[in-house]
């Protein structure tokens, strides 16, 4: 059992070293951007008010870093992030013994460019972003299927903002 928790040991030992870090914890963006105006997301979908989701999941999961100032307004943020949901699909992926569809996949494209204020400096665009995550519907035991799509929503929200604020940050 010694052996084997000093062999555990050296491994982590030898990670510390080797540029491994937390996700979430680094960043490839310049060191002077430190407050951001999330711009509201423009909405070319079929899905209503999910514009409205995806822009407040996106400043949330910014706060949650706890590097960047999130502002109220364009004119005293060093950088703008903005983006244009393309697409929200959602596909069924199982179904119950009825025929009912009971798990979905949802598919979000959206171009995103994040942009330093007053000048043409791109720091980090993504065209034709893609987001997957799946879903179940709750039934009951009498089979009542309930309506969750916008919970459904509000939780895909944050999966995609989390994605793409992981991949803004780290330069993916």
């Amino acid at each position: 059992m010694t052996f084997r928790v000093s062999i555990f040991a050296c491994l982590l030992l030898s990670l510390a070293g080797c540029g491994y870090g937390l996700i979430g914890r680094t960043s490839s963006l310049p060191e002077d951007i430190e407050n951001i105006y999330v711009e509201p997301l423009r909405n070319q979908t079929t899905r209503q008010r999910v514009e409205l989701f995806m822009t407040e999941a996106i400043v949330n999961e910014l706060v949650t870093r706890r590097r960047f100032d999130i502002l109220k307004s364009a004119a005293s943020a060093d950088a703008v992030l903005r983006g244009t949901l393309t697409a929200y699909t959602v596909r069924p992926v199982e179904f119950g013994p009825d025929g009912r569809a009971t798990s979905y996949n949802v598919s979000i494209r959206a171009d995103m460019e994040f942009k330093r204020q007053g000048s043409d400096e791109i720091l980090w665009a993504q065209g034709q972003y893609v987001f997957r995550s799946d879903f179940e519907l709750e039934i009951d035991e009498q089979g009542t299927v309930f309506d969750t799509e916008d919970i459904n929503a509000q939780i895909i929200a944050r999966q995609f903002a989390q994605s793409l604020i992981t991949d803004l940050l780290e330069g993916f």
